[in-house]
């Protein structure tokens, strides 16, 4: 089953935590929003380091790279069985300046004509309650580790 790695970038506000998701792109999640926004991520390469696949997906997908400290989360298995490796960084970035990479799919179905689209498609800061709508209950728990870590933390 493929593996897949990410950073749950978050940051404290007077109100709480914070964390950065990402809606996927294309036409197939265009209408969709509960339980499909995500953080950024993507597949390890056979033999690549599952930190250093999670920066280079991060900085990818969101056209910033994240410099750490990096906190180790307790990796997650999503229903698909893809397991997710994660890390949370405390950093800032503004969504608005998001820079996506791309991928080619035939669009409309069945019309031979390919088409790009963003892999990602937009991200936004979400509090913690607004997290549990947007995220997986699977990629949730990364979100609710985070939060028992800073809680307990300095």
């Amino acid at each position: 089953m493929p593996t897949s790695s990410g950073i749950l970038l978050f940051r404290r506000r007077p109100t709480g935590i914070q964390v950065l998701l990402v809606h996927p792109g294309g036409p197939l999640w265009k209408n969709k929003d509960a339980g499909i926004w995500s953080i950024p991520k993507g597949l390890v390469h056979d033999g690549e380091d599952v930190l250093v696949c999670a920066c280079r997906e991060f900085e990818e997908e969101i056209g910033f790279k994240p410099s750490g400290p990096f906190i180790p989360l307790t990796p997650v298995k999503l229903k698909s069985g893809k397991v997710v490796h994660a890390w949370a960084c405390e950093e800032d970035c503004d969504p608005a300046i998001i820079k996506s990479n791309t991928f080619t799919m035939e669009w409309p179905p069945k019309s031979g004509k390919q088409a790009e689209f963003p892999e990602i498609d937009r991200g936004e800061w979400f509090t913690v309650e607004e997290a549990r709508v947007k995220l997986s209950e699977q990629m949730m728990v990364l979100v609710e580790e985070l939060v028992r870590g800073v809680e307990c933390g300095p």
